[in-house]
This record gives structure tokens, C-alpha cells and sequence, in this order.
């Protein structure tokens, strides 16, 4: 299935270095904003299951507010253990000043 076009929220709905969890079919996706770019990956921890935009965003690191897992949100690496393997990270666009996330 090809890739489909969703509005999440504003640009002005999520400061610089600020991280928030949006739903786009019943999947949370976190959205970061660092410096006025803007990044998704899945809001899940591969570790625990814990929401990563009830995390720190430092710079383009978010750190899992459970066990301290740290994961790059612009494409979802691992920074830091505990977490087992990368999230999925999402294309990200603003058009007319609405976030627009590809799933």
C-alpha cells in the first residue's frame, strides 16, 4: 500500500524542542520539533512499551521517560540502551503550516 498524506497538527501546535504524541489510525506517532524541523517516529519504546513524547527531547535525542532508552527521532536509532531496536521513523512535511506525516 503506497504511503498517504495525514495533517497531525499546526506548526504552531508544538514548540522547538518540544515532542507530542498524535494518533493516525489507531497508531501513536510522536512528533518532534528541533529548531523548526520537524520529525515522527513511533511513540512506542521498543523496550517497555512507554510513550517517548512523555520524554526529554534534547537536540534530535528523546529519552525514554521509563528506563532512560534514547533514540534519535530524525530516523529512530537507538542512542542508548535499554531499548533493542530502533522505532520506525515517518517522512515529515509542513504545507500551509500544517504538519503533514507519510504513513
Amino acid at each position: 500500500m503506497a504511503p498517504r498524506a495525514v495533517v497531525v497538527a499546526r506548526v504552531p501546535d508544538i514548540e522547538p524542542g518540544e515532542i507530542r504524541a498524535v494518533t493516525v489510525d489507531g497508531n501513536p506517532i510522536a512528533i518532534a520539533n528541533v529548531g523548526g524541523r520537524f520529525y515522527a517516529i513511533d511513540d512506542t519504546c521498543t523496550h517497555e512499551a512507554c510513550s517517548l513524547a512523555d520524554g526529554i527531547l534534547e537536540g534530535t535525542v528523546v529519552t525514554c521517560p521509563c528506563h532512560g532508552a534514547e533514540f534519535d527521532v530524525t530516523d529512530g536509532h537507538v542512542v542508548a540502551p535499554p531499548a533493542p531496536a530502533p522505532v520506525k521513523s515517518y517522512p515529515v512535511r509542513v504545507e500551509d503550516g500544517q504538519i503533514v506525516v507519510e504513513v
